[in-house]
């Protein structure tokens, strides 16, 4: 069972193997710098549906079920899932996984989604309860476009701090027995809000958050950045990201050398016009099962933190004036166990 060591923190007893991780990705992320390391790319956004939502639940099926088939196991060996997404009522997690038959928790933390499953299912498989147990998320550009800001036709400009929601989406299959990588502790965050108001500045928003998961981590574990190979942000981009160093500067903590970030990561923000970078729940979750557990798993990475940040807002909390709040929950994962 795992190990209480703060009010938020717990270390793993048993590291908890994840077993098999997919990632599926829409045509302009494969045009960016991670194009390459995503299983699949689809280029039709429709993912051959009729509507935008129907096409995200498609997109979270098909990689939920590659994550199953890539751990040689079938829907039904599945004892629980995770998952969630950015759509109101989690719509597109819902209609893509009712098919599955899959004993579900339905979980929104809005682009820190993928790292709360992770976290939840870890402790789950740590405690003894669970078995084989999945985590995933999605985003879709115009699901996000319909819900969150004007329609696309509006004609709308977008600021230099706004950010390109991802078509995206990662799975990952958590196991008591199994390989690399392994998680080792988590934190679970606590919701921050600094007062920021401008839904085009979601990265300011969000750094404050990241920057107190971080710390608490930090000083939890007695630890210090360069324990770590990487530092790994959800997608606060490149504005989010330059707050973050200085907050957690102010604070003593210099995390520069270690630090990357999703939504920067995934874009090139001057050739694919992306202003600060990418975003939503799918951009974490896809350059973390694309790009950095694959090399987890072969040990060219030791050891690394992932930060989900997520602005936990609506359009109607928007319109009335409120401020962000923001959340960011941590995993640690490993080479060892």
């Amino acid at each position: 069972m795992a190990k209480k060591i703060s009010r938020n923190t717990f270390l793993t007893e048993n590291s908890p193997s994840i077993k098999a991780f997919a990632s599926i990705a829409g045509s302009k992320e494969s045009e960016g710098p991670m194009g390459n390391c995503f299983d699949k790319v689809v280029k039709d956004s429709h993912f051959g549906q009729e509507t935008w939502e129907q096409a995200e639940s498609e997109l979270q099926k098909q990689t939920v079920s590659l994550a199953i088939s890539k751990a040689n196991l079938k829907d039904s060996d599945i004892d629980y899932i995770f998952s969630g997404d950015l759509i109101n009522q989690c719509i597109g997690t819902t209609y893509g996984l009712r098919s599955m038959n899959i004993p579900f928790l339905g979980i929104y933390g809005a682009c820190s989604t993928m790292a709360e499953g992770l976290l939840l299912s870890s402790l789950l498989t740590d405690s003894g309860i669970g078995g084989n147990i999945a985590a995933a998320t999605s985003s879709h550009f115009s699901t996000a476009e319909r819900q969150f800001r004007f329609p696309l036709s509006y004609g709308g400009q977008r600021p230099p701090s706004a950010q390109w929601t991802c078509t995206a989406s990662g799975a990952v299959i958590l196991s008591p027995e199994g390989g690399a990588p392994y998680v080792k502790g988590a934190t679970i965050g606590t919701i921050t809000d600094l007062g920021v108001t401008d839904a085009n500045n979601m990265g300011a928003a969000m750094a404050p958050a990241a920057a107190s998961t971080i710390k608490k981590y930090l000083d939890d574990t007695s630890s210090s950045p360069e324990d770590f190979d990487y530092i790994v942000t959800g997608d606060l981009g490149h504005v989010g990201s330059n707050l973050l160093l200085q907050l957690l500067e102010k604070e003593g903590v210099d995390i520069s050398h270690q630090h990357k970030d999703c939504g920067v990561m995934i874009f090139n923000a001057d050739e694919q016009d992306t202003h600060a970078g990418g975003s939503g729940c799918g951009c974490s979750a896809s350059v973390l099962c694309g790009h950095f557990l694959p090399r987890v798993q072969t040990g060219e990475i030791k050891d690394m933190l992932f930060i989900g940040t997520g602005a936990l807002m609506s359009p109607t909390a928007s319109q009335q004036g409120e401020s962000i709040p923001s959340i960011a929950h941590l995993v640690h994962i490993s080479h060892s166990k």
